[in-house]
Formats: structure tokens, C-alpha cells, sequence
């Protein structure tokens, strides 16, 4: 179908609109956007400065995308908000564009859910087929891997990373890194057991998904240490690859502070 653009919609000559695109009533798009082929903004979305929407991407009301960072230091460089493609952005979300302190980038992958009223700060990097539920709160320079799932009404500190696969519960306050395939619940959230039901969602092997249960019986239950952990699995034949990647994870996070992986770029940023 052709583009269609209601008559009270106000769009800078500058942005660049694909084909197929539906902009509605009362939105406004500002000189910096682009927004790609087959892309819906139902009504009152406001994007603002250099904002790239991609194809297929369902945008509700209210949602303002690329407002200037909530950092004090930001001396207005022109930084961007990057979406990918067939996202779905629910009622008075928002997605702040980037500061200078990293770079210059706040990223939304391909195929993420974004409930009502979740904010998006500078810096973050978000991945694909992401879940996070109405109400949630990241911080700047959040990092959120493929999978995960946020429950409604978390809040998430400065520079936690979200593992792949993990799930934070509802109303969780999440200080340090949050595992891959992990259920983290509390304030401040821990781990409580692995994320069973996205496992088999996801189709992981039987083998996998017992060996990364005696993983969390080991570290999170048993406090045997990470190299412990590693060597009893070994001797059992149950390092598979997500067996890996969580240690690997967990060896990033405790070279960090804070138990935040990232934690030790904040000096540099």
C-alpha cells in the first residue's frame, strides 16, 4: 500500500520516509528521523533528532523517541537512537538518544516487545526478541542480550548487563548483571534458579538444560566457587556450550565492580 500521512501529522521536509509507512494523527517527525518500509506510528508519536526506524515496526501512542539524554553532562552532540526491524513499541514508551560517553548510540534490535510506559536511557544496547513488561526502568548504558524477559516494574541500575534467556521478575531491583538462562527475583534481584520455561520454549537440549541446573545448585545454592563449579562439570562430562557462555559471563561480571561486568567503563565514559 502507498504511504499514508494524516493531514495533522507534521513531519520535517528533511526526514526520510519509506514506502508502505503509516504515520497517523498528531505525530511529528523531526528533521534527524528515518523511518523504513512498512513501519505504523498509530498517533502522538514524537520523534525527535536522529532516529532510525526500521521496516515493519509498530509504534502506539505517546512514544517519543530520541529526546535528548537525561545526563547533565551531555553538551548536545548529535547522537542517534538505532531500531531495527518489526519491533513493537507500546503507550508512552521512551527511547533517549545516546551522550558522548560511549558510542554516541542507543541501539534497539529486531523483534522486541516493549510494554507501556518503559523508559529506554542513553547508551543502552538492546538485542533481539526481547520482552520487557509495562513500567520497567533501564538506566543508562544498559546492555540487554537476545531472549531475555524483563517483568513489569524493574528497575535496573547503570551498566548491568541482561544475560541471553535470563528472566527478571516482577518489580525486581537489579544492581549487578543478571546471568544468561537465569530467573533473578528481589531487591537487590539474585538468582533463584535457571529460566526453565524459556529454555523449553527455545527448544534447548534435555543435557543442556540439566547441566546449567547443576551449574546454578553449584554457584548460587552450594558457593563452590567458579573454578570448583568448572572443574566438577568437566569430570562429569557437562560443559556444554551454554555451560560455557554462562561461565564466561559470570568471569566478565566478576572482573567488573559492583558485580557489573561494565562497571569498569564508567571512568573512561
Amino acid at each position: 500500500m502507498a504511504t499514508s500521512i494524516a493531514a495533522n501529522a507534521w513531519i520535517d521536509p528533511r526526514a526520510e520516509i519509506d514506502e508502505d509507512v503509516e504515520i497517523g494523527p498528531f505525530c511529528t517527525v523531526g528533521a534527524g528521523a528515518r523511518i523504513g518500509r512498512g513501519s505504523r506510528l498509530l498517533n502522538s508519536v514524537t520523534l525527535m533528532g536522529r532516529v532510525t526506524l526500521g521496516r515493519e515496526n509498530l509504534i502506539y501512542p505517546n512514544v517519543v523517541l530520541g529526546a535528548e539524554p537525561q545526563d547533565l553532562s551531555y553538551q548536545g552532540t548529535d547522537t542517534c537512537v538505532d531500531i531495527g526491524d518489526g519491533n513493537t513499541i507500546r503507550e508512552g514508551v521512551t527511547i533517549n538518544r545516546a551522550s558522548e560517553k560511549e558510542d554516541g548510540v542507543t541501539r534497539l534490535g529486531n523483534h522486541n516487545f516493549l510494554m507501556a510506559g518503559v523508559h529506554v536511557a542513553h547508551d543502552c544496547h538492546l538485542g533481539n526478541h526481547i520482552v520487557i513488561a509495562n513500567g520497567s526502568l533501564l538506566a543508562g548504558h544498559v546492555h540487554v542480550h537476545d531472549y531475555a524477559s524483563i517483568s513489569g516494574g524493574c528497575a535496573i541500575q547503570h551498566f548491568v548487563t541482561i544475560g541471553s534467556y535470563s528472566f527478571l521478575a516482577a518489580l525486581s531491583r537489579a544492581l549487578h548483571d543478571v546471568p544468561p538462562y537465569m530467573l533473578v527475583e528481589g531487591v537487590a534481584a539474585k538468582p533463584r534458579c535457571i529460566n526453565i520455561v524459556a529454555l523449553k520454549r527455545n527448544n534447548f537440549s534435555s543435557k543442556s538444560i540439566d547441566c546449567l541446573a547443576v551449574v546454578n545448585r553449584l554457584l548460587y545454592r552450594s558457593k563452590v566457587g567458579l573454578a570448583h563449579a568448572r572443574e566438577i562439570l568437566r569430570s562429569k562430562d557437562q560443559i556444554t556450550p551454554e555451560v560455557e557462555n554462562l561461565f564466561s559471563f559470570i568471569e566478565i561480571q566478576a572482573a567488573g565492580k559492583h558485580g557489573r561486568g561494565r562497571e569498569a567503563i564508567r571512568k573512561a565514559a
